[in-house]
């Protein structure tokens, strides 16, 4: 019987939530099996992370797939080829459709307070440009299930920082990003060690 949860992750870009799941993992505060990594794109930067820790990885483009649900065929066999219990998504920027065995096993990490600067083009810098032009005092990050709609899914856990009147988007992103860097390796741990449960919309952890 396995004892481990094992995880694939899913990125787009630089690879910065891998690289922090793999530096909690190696300093033994995050108890889990990173068992793939998949990109959407060959160019993603974080791909070397996963190589450097010897996790097997895998391109699957959107494009290339003629339906939505042969592209979610494309992304999920994989993980359930490898075992895998949950998918995490790290700065993945594409939208794909969430088969009946994966529904509430796919978690994502937004960087805003969820409901609010998040859905379809509300990523990366976008999202910290629009809470410093719209004079927010907090944002944060959220840490969620993830539905067929885009940040959606029920929450998990949310970190707040505040908004301070010299801040930039940059500014804000370092600072949102250090309590990214805390929560979600801490929703990882309590998906390991099984405190999670989930009833409707609400999330309860036990």
């Amino acid at each position: 019987m396995k004892s481990r949860l094992s995880i694939a992750v899913w990125i787009s870009g630089g690879g910065t939530t891998l690289r922090n799941l793999l530096e909690k993992q190696q300093a033994g505060l995050l108890d889990l099996d990173i068992a793939l990594v998949i990109a959407s794109k060959p160019s993603a930067a974080g791909l070397q992370y996963a190589t450097a820790a010897d996790i097997p990885t895998l391109v699957v483009k959107k494009g290339e797939y003629a339906t939505a649900e042969d592209y979610s065929e494309a992304m999920f066999q994989p993980c359930r080829d490898a075992g895998v219990d949950y998918v995490v998504m790290g700065g993945f920027l594409k939208h794909v459709l969430i088969p009946e065995d994966y529904v509430n096993r796919v978690v994502n990490i937004h960087p805003s307070l969820i409901p609010a600067f998040c859905g379809h083009g509300m990523y990366g810098h976008h999202v910290h440009q629009a809470v410093v032009e719209y004079g927010a005092k907090l944002s944060g990050c959220t840490v969620h299930f993830v539905d067929n709609e885009f940040d959606h899914g029920p929450i998990i856990l949310q970190r707040t920082v505040p908004v301070r009147p010299e801040d930039d988007a940059s500014a804000l992103a370092a600072r949102v990003f250090q309590a990214e860097c805390e929560a979600y390796p801490t929703v990882l741990q309590w998906l390991s060690a099984g405190k999670i449960s989930i009833e409707d919309r609400q999330v309860r952890i036990s």
